[in-house]
């Protein structure tokens, strides 16, 4: 699967189109705040409710009261999106997004045993998985 496909994940969601292409774009969103509805669209499309949980530090019985906020914070934002573009560079890596999802909740020796998903959370985990796809993708190990 190309970028293309990946980006047709993207374009599921409710975010404008160039602001996984323009770094400026991104950066304005992330200040602005994307919508609440995004969360809960991302967890409708990819599952994974427990990241997102993870991810804007709130519980499980909470998650849906960011689905009602017409925006999210900058921090959050930028994490919502920051995952979103790894799950599309994982997607992109593995050929569709079921067996990216399965890898993303597969534990990697690469990350000491854990599952991607589960350092999600901190910006450094979500490094360290981009490293792993592009070591991945490139054939440095599997």
């Amino acid at each position: 699967m190309g970028a293309s496909n990946a980006q047709a994940f993207l374009d599921q969601l409710p975010i404008p189109e160039r602001a996984f292409s323009d770094p400026a774009d991104y950066i304005r969103l992330v200040r602005t705040g994307i919508p609440g509805e995004v969360v809960r669209q991302a967890v409708q499309l990819l599952g994974h409710r427990e990241m997102f949980v993870r991810l804007l530090h709130t519980s499980s019985a909470n998650l849906s009261r960011f689905y009602r906020r017409k925006a999210l914070d900058p921090v959050a934002s930028e994490e919502v999106l920051d995952a979103l573009r790894l799950f599309a560079e994982a997607e992109r890596v593995w050929g569709d997004l079921d067996t990216a999802g399965a890898w993303l909740d597969t534990p990697i020796p690469a990350l000491a045993g854990e599952r991607p998903l589960d350092v999600f959370d901190t910006f450094e985990g979500r490094q360290w998985v981009r490293e792993v796809l592009r070591k991945i993708e490139f054939g440095e190990f599997s």
